[in-house]
């Protein structure tokens, strides 16, 4: 187990098992065929030949497309074939594009393969004993890695909230972290990966802070999602992440990204140069 092992693991993906999905002759995403099967039967919404998965209600309004294709993807799940509506939506927009092209509900966009974007807090302490930081772990209820170590914050970036304002809601549903607080995040970059998983392709870009706060706060949720909080040394999160799968798995990106940038990953590792590139892949040709 190291270092670059997570990095693998997040970017273990294979196009040649996907079609392009589009929208206006222009590529947003990737289906599995095994997937485009369900959506021929709503030829009204969706175009599907063997090459690829077209959206044919194309009009000028972005919430009437949305809306049909949320009714098709309601009687998927009750159907059985999706497994349930998250509620969030993910914009799909051409890669750099400035306007979304259609809205999909965040549990099914890696079904549609759109990229989807996150934000990610590392909460940090320091005292007279150095840097530490503080690191949450899941409910064991959650529905994706439960019980596994996570950032302090961290979440989903929906259609209709901007940066600062979707910082704010995380960092109080998940660490209890006043608005005010939380605005002192620092903006310190992203890091990406490409995956394939049960559902699909995740193509994700991860918006990383540094939160320094103070030595007397203690975190707490407030939605549920987290059943504990650790404030480690960061040799003792750095070691977990490098010998372990404690961590959910995108987390490692993050914390790996922050190692490197405070000095912990320097240029005397042997992964220091492969980690570099390997945090940002290029985005795979949708196509």
């Amino acid at each position: 187990m190291g270092f670059l092992d997570h990095v693998a693991a997040c970017n273990d993906h294979d196009a040649s098992r996907y079609i392009p999905f589009t929208i206006d002759n222009q590529v947003v995403g990737r289906i599995r065929p095994g997937f485009a099967e369900f959506l021929q039967h709503w030829p009204a919404v969706f175009s599907v030949t063997r090459e690829s998965v077209a959206l044919n209600c194309t009009g000028p309004d972005l919430m009437e497309r949305s809306r049909r294709v949320a009714e098709v993807l309601d009687q998927l799940v009750e159907q059985g074939v999706l497994s349930h509506i998250h509620g969030e939506r993910y914009a799909a927009m051409v890669e750099d594009g400035e306007e979304p092209l259609l809205l999909i509900d965040r549990a099914i966009a890696p079904y549609f393969g759109i990229r989807a974007y996150g934000q990610h807090v590392n909460g940090l302490v320091r005292d007279e004993t150095g840097l530490k930081m503080w690191v949450s772990r899941r409910a064991d209820d959650r529905l994706h890695y439960p019980g596994r170590l996570d950032n302090l914050a961290a979440g989903g970036l929906p259609y209709g909230l901007s940066l600062s304002e979707n910082l704010a809601k995380e960092c109080w549903e998940e660490a209890g972290i006043p608005g005010q607080l939380a605005s002192q995040a620092i903006s310190v970059g992203a890091v990406s990966y490409h995956m394939d998983t049960e559902n699909g392709f995740k193509s994700d870009t991860l918006y990383c802070y540094d939160l320094e706060l103070p030595k007397e706060f203690v975190p707490c949720c407030m939605d549920g999602e987290v059943q504990a909080f650790y404030l480690w040394p960061i040799e003792q999160v750095m070691d977990r992440v490098r010998n372990s799968s404690e961590f959910k798995l995108n987390c490692n990106l993050v914390i790996i990204d922050f190692l490197i940038r405070h000095g912990y990953i320097g240029p005397d590792d042997d992964a220091y140069r492969p980690l570099l590139t390997a945090l940002r892949p290029v985005q795979p040709l949708l196509g």
